[in-house]
């Protein structure tokens, strides 16, 4: 390996760690009022990029929003944020979303994504098991401009349907397949 090369890579793992450092600092909010505002902005924020999240709002059991997930790796990665259940305008509960990944990647972001538990099924599961492996359990659709396109609120016909938004950074695309979510306390 030439110096240079040597060089290159030291500079974007440094990079990496202190972003990580940084910015998984960041993820979670201060205090439980701070997860609420932060909530209810991402809400209004997601219902002006994507008026169908509005729409699906109306029908939706409860809402699981996570307002700020802060992602980075080199190699491996990881990513962290915290969030609530909102069922109507009353948060429910608290909960973090981890997530671990490895593959070709380097850098940071951060995103936010809320999940529409659209029935009872979907509630009870996340409530019974204090936490959810988003790809186990009852089925999630990540909804993208494809799939909004052929949505409507007399076709929704899965548990949950996903909206990631905000993404800031230098890593390419997010996934939350195989997210963790677990119940936490404020």
């Amino acid at each position: 390996m030439t110096q240079s090369m040597r060089f290159f890579l030291s500079m974007v793992l440094a990079t990496a760690s202190l972003a990580s450092a940084s910015l998984l600092n960041t993820a979670g909010a201060t205090t439980a009022e701070d997860l609420n505002t932060d909530s209810r902005q991402a809400l209004q924020n997601l219902y002006k990029t994507h008026p169908f999240a509005e729409t699906i709002s109306h029908n939706a059991k409860a809402i699981l929003v996570f307002p700020k997930i802060i992602k980075a790796g080199l190699v491996f990665g990881g990513g962290y944020g915290e969030g609530e259940l909102l069922k109507g305008k009353t948060v429910d509960s608290y909960y973090n979303s981890v997530t671990g990944s490895w593959g070709l990647q380097a850098g940071a972001q951060s995103y936010g994504y809320a999940v529409f538990l659209m029935n009872d099924k979907a509630v009870n599961y996340l409530r019974e098991t204090k936490g959810w492996e988003i790809g186990v359990g009852p089925t999630v659709v990540v909804v993208d401009e494809g799939v909004a396109k052929n949505l409507s609120s007399s076709t929704l016909k899965d548990d949950a349907y996903a909206f990631i938004f905000d993404q800031q950074g230098l890593m390419a695309g997010v996934s939350i397949e195989g997210t963790k979510i677990s119940l936490i306390k404020r």
